[in-house]
């Protein structure tokens, strides 16, 4: 029996729709995430902790510090859900009538209806007075507030209601009671529905995940049928703006996700240089060697290479941040794949010896940079802007999509749908980075990603 959306439910979700979303840094995840230290002195310089030795982070977070972050998602997770569903109704030109984003319009608004009317646990006073007392771990209550990202404009990513109104540049009042973080006193016991709520939550994440996994290349899928209908070559500024504010709003509500599955499963927590999804300690060296790998492998077997052109790796070996190896792995095997391409485009499948494209990773105070330099013949200046354009492609023919290719997001084509670019793009600027692109007509391309090392910048959502 299929799920249908009832009148009812839309009144709930244009309600929640009317609140702004409220932005959490890699930082204030992290900081959440650890075990706090008990005892006498406790631990005040909890930034410490990642240059000297990660061990804190080995133990299972507390339930009742868990308790309050399931809150802040059962909180936060629906209006982040209400504004796609909404934005999905009010698309223009008949985009909305589609039937693939009436699918994802159908399955966020079952996540909606899931997460809100998952029963609250009902719990005695004292518990309750006891979970807004503040840790007495020597940690503040609160978390520092997240810094912006000088990349991206204020309200860049904002949703926009029917109203006109962008949702997050007033309602200061309304997030900041609303905070990620907040360290519970967790010496005691907690009584069982608290304990049986919190497995019951992280149970309807994981749900909700998976019926998420196909988003990406459903909404492709429908942007596919929307073009054949209207015989456009091209999307328009509005639509492109769209599926940024789109897909970045989907980085953010699965990252939420997944860190908060990752936190309530113990397995998690057997590196100590992980909390939850986040690794305090990413080497970009080995992310790179795997990414140039994979992506090499894919150039072979995709142009029948017997050795896909070389690329150079300068990166100091013991280089290390705090970021979610998924995203940065995610980045590098993109914008290489490009490289690759363009070269063997450029050069010829059958040339014995490809010029080499390298890599180098340069440290700085605020910003690691990777540069990819590719001698792939470069790019016109007219067609740059074209490069983040969603359902670009080189190729000549876009292929159909099948939801099923690759439940996570594009990673397997050589050529692909033309989503590489403006999605890894988004996954740089998620967490305070950017991703830029300097060519060369008639020699190649330049790729500059820029991750920001401080973690303190906030999601762009507001």
């Amino acid at each position: 029996m299929s799920w249908k959306m009832s009148e009812k439910l839309m009144d709930t979700i244009r309600h929640y729709a009317s609140f702004p979303a409220t932005g959490v840094s890699l930082r204030q995840m992290v900081q959440f995430g650890e075990k706090p230290s008990t005892g006498k002195g406790g631990r005040t310089d909890t930034w410490s902790v990642h240059k000297a030795s990660c061990k804190l982070t080995c133990a299972a977070i507390h339930p009742g510090t868990l308790f309050r972050a399931s809150q802040f998602l059962a909180e936060e997770l629906p209006i982040r859900l209400a504004h796609r569903v909404q934005e999905l109704d009010n698309l223009p030109d008949g985009l909305n009538e589609m039937p693939s984003v009436k699918k994802v319009q159908a399955w966020y608004a079952q996540s909606f209806e899931e997460i809100t009317q998952l029963p609250r646990p009902h719990l005695p006073k004292d518990v309750r007075e006891r979970l807004m007392k503040p840790s007495r771990s020597g940690k503040h209550a609160y978390l520092p507030e997240a810094t912006p990202n000088p990349s991206i404009e204020e309200g860049q990513y904002a949703s926009h209601n029917g109203a006109g109104y962008v949702s997050g540049l007033n309602h200061k009042k309304f997030s900041a009671s609303r905070r990620y973080f907040a360290m519970v006193d967790d010496t005691g016991d907690w009584p069982p529905d608290l304990h049986l709520y919190n497995q019951k939550f992280a149970q309807t994440l994981h749900k909700i995940k998976r019926r998420h996994d196909s988003v990406v290349t459903t909404m492709a899928q429908g942007i596919l049928e929307y073009k054949r209908k209207r015989q456009r070559m091209q999307i328009d500024h509005n639509i492109q703006s769209f599926l940024d504010r789109f897909y970045m709003s989907r980085i953010g509500i699965r990252m939420l996700i997944g860190q908060h599955i990752a936190l309530t499963d113990q397995n998690h927590y057997r590196d100590p240089s992980y909390v939850g999804i986040i690794c305090t300690k990413t080497y970009v060296k080995d992310l790179a060697q795997e990414a140039i790998e994979n992506a090499r492998f894919v150039c072979e077997d995709h142009y029948g290479l017997f050795e896909a052109p070389k690329i150079q790796l300068v990166c100091n070996p013991n280089l290390n941040f705090m970021y979610v190896p998924g995203h940065l792995s995610h980045m590098l095997f993109e914008t290489l794949k490009n490289s690759l391409r363009a070269v063997v485009e450029t050069h010829g499948q059958d040339k014995q010896e490809f010029p080499v494209t390298k890599v180098i990773v340069a440290e700085g105070k605020e910003d690691i940079t990777i540069k990819i330099s590719d001698e792939g013949g470069g790019i016109p200046r007219s067609a740059i802007p074209l490069v983040w354009t969603y359902m670009y492609t080189t190729v000549d023919r876009t292929p159909n999509l099948d939801p099923d290719f690759d439940k996570s997001d594009f990673k397997a084509p050589m050529a692909g749908f033309g989503y590489g670019l403006p999605i890894s793009r988004l996954y740089a600027r998620y967490f305070g980075g950017d991703l830029k692109l300097i060519s060369m007509e008639g020699y190649g391309t330049d790729v500059y990603l820029h991750l920001n090392r401080l973690s303190s910048s906030s999601e762009p959502l507001q």
